[in-house]
């Protein structure tokens, strides 16, 4: 028996994804990653500080920012930065992309 999804994918087959690099012109680095309706910018900047605890040790930091568009779901939420605080989900998922990151520079 064969079960397919309403986009015609086997139950069991992935969507396609593009990876597209370079995508902001600015960032040093960036890529957009599309599957399906999900879409994801991944940008990185090089900045010439560290944070105070790393100052005079000769090493660097690796950190994370992360925010989603308001009308990225079907009820418009507002965003962080303008209320000057962020949520716990949005503060969480800054982190674990913060440590992963270090976990492997």
């Amino acid at each position: 028996m064969s079960l397919t999804r309403i986009d015609g994918r086997l139950w069991n087959e992935n969507r396609p994804i593009t990876i597209i690099p370079s995508f902001q012109s600015s960032a040093e680095g960036s890529v957009l990653i599309e599957t399906g309706n999900t879409k994801v910018i991944c940008s990185a900047s090089i900045e010439d500080r560290v944070p105070s605890f790393l100052t005079g040790l000769g090493t660097g930091w690796v950190t994370a920012e992360y925010d989603m568009l308001p009308r990225a779901t079907n009820t418009r939420s507002s965003r962080d930065r303008n209320s000057g605080q962020i949520n716990g989900r949005a503060q969480e998922i800054q982190r674990l992309i913060g440590r992963s990151l270090r976990a492997v520079t």
